[in-house]
């Protein structure tokens, strides 16, 4: 175990950096994606493949890799998702045609998932204290939540100044960095041995469910939720799911012990996740369609105009959020997350057609910002507090599987019911004013998710009885 302040921090950094490169590879691909259809000669539908084929191979197999950690260890598991992310990060920027460019993208998601399971539980063993844990936690939550942010702006502005091949070839320096200096500064741990948990039906059963599930939700807005595509391959993704539970309650070795979810802290904090994530979602993908197709903002405004959202995580998560954690304790200031983040998507749920920045959306994006830099390290904190040390890995790859599907459900839901009320109105309607009113449904409806998230913390994240 590492043992000085400044061995941890250099792990921490080690840790944190490879987290925002995970996230700005999953936001910075987006105001790209022009450029990479003209000089690639991709179809329409199969731009959308350069997102999907990442997203269904990450969101798949996060809970596998995360288990993976806890037995063979948690450091040589980074290392390789580490090394295999950067190789395909390679591949993907040197791509000379659409289908060398997903299929890179795709084991790019598998590298993204198999270092990024393991990430929180590695936190969580490196800062048992938990006044250190809570600053911990708040610096990876601010990578969490700000990169996409940062992604947005950085993808324009390298897509611009040199070409689209540079937003995957700028993740080499910094894989190659994290992994030499995760070899001198991140623990050998030797893991509990396969032996332990080595259930490779299992494994196939939930990897396969996962990613049925996650290319039957990102299919979904241009199939529909109740298209025979959508139930002819989310149907057999419920079934599987059933499988792997019924085979994890039966098995010696499961790979997803079912006592995990005896832990009423660690199962609450997973439902609130979830619903928090499935509304931050779609927040962040709807504020940008009326930024850009309501009020006319250029991709580069856009990106900047969504700054003020990481500012906010940044200045809460990083400087205030573990002081006010250790006064006031995890739950309260969760909670207190949860009302601005509701707060503030009640304002947008308000935006007029000709919404002015500074009056109509700053505020509320502010409110938002120090919201999630509130809640998203104390729901953390709290999670993972309830974990044993031998399933720290699994835990963590538990939430990260949570903040994907969920994150995915709710970006689905709330973009396709804004479309279909701006559809419907657009027949006797301006399509500003149409369009304006689907994304205020949604933005209701995103609040809704998060009070709910509110009222499940306060009954499911009470504290134990004095022990």
């Amino acid at each position: 175990m590492l043992h000085t302040d400044r061995s941890r921090l250099l792990a921490l950094t080690v840790l944190c950096a490879q987290t925002l490169m995970i996230v700005l590879d999953q936001t910075i691909v987006n105001v790209a994606l022009p450029s990479i259809r003209d000089d690639l000669g991709f179809t329409q539908p199969g731009l959308a493949w350069v997102i999907n084929a990442y997203g269904i191979a990450f969101g798949g197999l996060l809970l596998l890799t995360g288990r993976l950690g806890d037995l063979v260890g948690r450091r040589k598991v980074f290392l390789a998702g580490l090394l295999l992310f950067t190789a395909a990060s390679l591949l993907c920027g040197l791509a000379w045609n659409s289908e060398v460019l997903v299929a890179a993208r795709f084991v790019q998601g598998v590298g993204g998932a198999t270092s990024s399971a393991v990430v929180l539980g590695m936190i969580v063993r490196l800062f048992p204290e938990s006044g250190a844990r809570a600053k911990a936690i708040g610096a990876f939550s601010f990578v969490q939540a700000a990169g996409g942010s940062i992604g947005s702006v950085a993808g324009g502005l390298l897509t611009e100044a040199v070409s689209w091949h540079w937003i995957f070839l700028i993740n080499l320096p910094i894989g190659i960095a994290a992994a030499l200096l995760s070899l001198r500064v991140l623990e050998d741990d030797r893991g509990i041995g396969l032996r332990a948990g080595a259930d490779v039906l299992g494994a196939i059963l939930v990897t396969a469910a996962l990613m049925l599930a996650v290319y039957t939700i990102v299919e979904v807005d241009g199939h529909g939720w109740a298209s025979p595509r959508t139930l002819g391959f989310g149907g057999p993704a419920l079934v599987l799911l059933a499988l792997f539970v019924v085979r994890q309650a039966k098995t010696p070795n499961p790979l997803l012990p079912l006592r995990i979810f005896a832990s009423r802290i660690l199962s609450g904090a997973n439902v609130v996740l979830g619903l928090l994530v499935a509304a931050m979602f779609g927040f962040q993908f709807l504020i940008v369609l009326y930024l850009r197709q309501v009020l006319g903002y250029s991709a580069e405004q856009t990106g900047f105009a969504m700054l003020p959202v990481a500012a906010a995580i940044a200045v809460i998560s990083l400087g205030v959020s573990a002081r006010v954690t250790a006064r006031f304790g995890e739950r309260p200031v969760l909670l207190s997350g949860l009302v601005l983040i509701t707060a503030g998507l009640v304002v947008l749920g308000r935006v007029p057609v000709d919404g002015h920045y500074p009056v109509d959306l700053l505020p509320a994006m502010l409110a938002m910002g120090i919201g999630f830099g509130l809640a998203m390290p104390a729901l953390m904190a709290l999670g993972m507090s309830d974990a044993r040390p031998e399933d720290a890995g699994l835990a963590s790859g538990l939430f990260n599987t949570t903040q994907q599907v969920m994150g995915a459900i709710g970006l689905s839901v709330l973009a396709v019911l804004a479309a279909t009320r701006g559809d419907r109105l657009a027949a006797t309607e301006p399509l500003s004013s149409a369009l304006t009113s689907g994304y205020r449904l949604a933005f209701w409806i995103a609040a809704a998710l998060v009070a709910a998230a509110g009222v499940f913390a306060a009954v499911l994240l009470r504290p134990r009885a004095r022990r």
